[in-house]
């Protein structure tokens, strides 16, 4: 193994688990977000000569991985129910089992976003990356981005409107 691929395989054994936090984030599901990524392995991989720095290369995957989802939003989607609700009692914010029901329920809102709605919060606070660099990286205007995080606020806020309790009592 020469020097360059070995550097591939360092930097895939240690930013493999930060890229799937984000891609599950921006895709809702573990195994889409394990696809995603594997996606974006690869083909970092076949661009890995061509790299002017290994230091480069997360920032290549991470650009991947957001081109591939948007080209998923593109694709004919088939609607997915998921049943039933998650009551949530502040009440209990120190039993572990109420905490999972807290953060179930926050995954149930954000799955309840649009994909371009939930690539936008991951990437907007997140990931921390302001519109311009959110705009950049999924190809789409600044405006965009202000107008789809504006509608997913306020799609989170009517889906939780006790968010500010389930974010103030388990700060991360």
């Amino acid at each position: 193994m020469d020097a360059r691929e070995a550097d591939y395989a360092h930097f895939v054994r240690t930013r493999t688990h930060a890229l799937l936090r984000s891609a599950y984030l921006l895709t809702g599901d573990q195994h889409l977000a394990e696809d995603l990524v594997q996606e974006a392995l690869a083909r970092t991989h076949r661009a890995w000569l061509r790299l002017e720095k290994p230091e480069n290369a997360e920032a290549y995957a991470r650009k991947v991985m957001y081109h591939a989802q948007v080209s998923l939003w593109r694709r004919p989607r088939i609607a997915e129910v998921l049943p039933g609700e998650f009551a949530t009692d502040p009440a209990g914010a120190d039993d572990p089992a109420e905490a999972a029901v807290q953060r179930l329920t926050l995954r149930r809102a954000l799955l309840a976003l649009s994909a371009k709605q939930r690539a936008v919060i991951v990437l907007r606070y997140f990931e921390d990356h302001t519109e311009a660099e959110a705009a950049q990286l999924l190809g789409i205007s600044v405006s965009t981005v202000k107008t789809q995080t504006g509608r997913a606020l306020e799609r989170l806020r009517t889906l939780l409107p006790d968010l500010r309790v389930l974010t103030s009592e388990n700060p991360r």
